[in-house]
């Protein structure tokens, strides 16, 4: 080994040195520190609150309570009023009959559409396709007047087929969109040989299709059930406020008061309704990146 060669790998060794390396990624850890510190904060503040009775939350700010924790008053009296009120069971039995179909149904009907988008060849495809995308940019609050008068005539103004249909409206272009970007880049040989044995193009659906996009339905499902979840307008709008149909949102707004006087009781609100969520997104949280990625990158 010459004396170059030596010194070149002396010099490339010592600037791999552990210590070298922890302190160039140590601002880029500082940084996430720091914006985990600030995204988790008012959820901190929020479970603070939800155990401080109302007399403490409406003369003093949550965070007194870091000073001397030990001196405060702690209740479970907001998690009991939310959990005993009247009506509020039947409300989260709602919300997961109205969320389940919502997240099912448009994640079924853009499934058969993105594939009929990315591998069958038909008259106004690209047109069709072009108008799907173009309708990711309405704003969701323009339709609800149209959409209402619909309702009115045809009878589906309070109804959970109703709304059923409303939300697969709202999420498919989103939908179709996601799940296109992830079929359209399954291999073409794949399908070539599946036609050549003789598969139809539902064969090639169940079998090849379905099973390579569980990712990307897996990440779309997220987003439809935390949305419906936690949707309060649309359900407002066409279920109202009626109890037998409404959902645990629209209980929880009714719990706050008019005049948003018992406000408080949302802190309990919001962890309770967190659960389903919440469970949701850590069955599912494996293919979640897998799913977000979908598109973004060809080969």
């Amino acid at each position: 080994m010459t004396t170059k060669t030596r010194t070149n790998t002396v010099a490339s060794a010592a600037s791999t040195r552990p210590g070298q390396g922890f302190l160039s990624k140590l601002p880029v850890k500082i940084a996430v520190v720091v914006i985990v510190a600030l995204w988790s904060l008012p959820t901190v503040g929020l479970l603070i609150t939800s155990f401080r009775p109302q007399e403490a939350i409406a003369t003093t700010g949550w965070w007194t309570v870091l000073t001397n924790p030990f001196a405060e008053t702690w209740t479970l009296i907001n998690y009991q009023n939310v959990l005993t009120a009247n009506g509020m069971f039947d409300a989260f039995v709602n919300s997961l009959i109205v969320t389940i179909p919502a997240t099912v149904i448009p994640i079924t009907i853009a499934a058969f559409a993105a594939y009929a988008f990315a591998w069958i060849r038909f008259p106004g495809r690209t047109l069709l396709f072009a108008i799907v995308v173009g309708l990711l940019v309405i704003p969701l609050q323009m339709t609800l007047v149209p959409l209402l008068r619909v309702y009115n005539n045809l009878g589906l103004t309070g109804t959970f087929l109703g709304i059923w249909l409303a939300h697969t409206a709202f999420g498919l272009p989103l939908a179709i969109y996601l799940l296109y970007n992830y079929i359209a880049q399954l291999p073409k040989d794949l399908f070539e040989s599946a036609y050549i044995d003789g598969a139809s193009h539902f064969t090639a659906f169940t079998k090849l299709v379905l099973p390579l996009a569980v990712p990307a339905i897996a990440a779309f499902a997220i987003f439809q059930f935390l949305w419906v979840w936690n949707d309060l307008l649309v359900a407002l709008v066409f279920l109202g406020t009626d109890s037998e149909v409404a959902v645990v949102t629209a209980r929880l707004n009714e719990l706050v008061g008019t005049k948003g006087q018992d406000w408080h009781v949302l802190t309990a609100g919001a962890f309770i309704t967190m659960i389903f969520p919440l469970t949701v997104f850590l069955a599912l949280q494996r293919y979640f990146v897998r799913g977000l990625l979908a598109g973004s990158v060809k080969g």
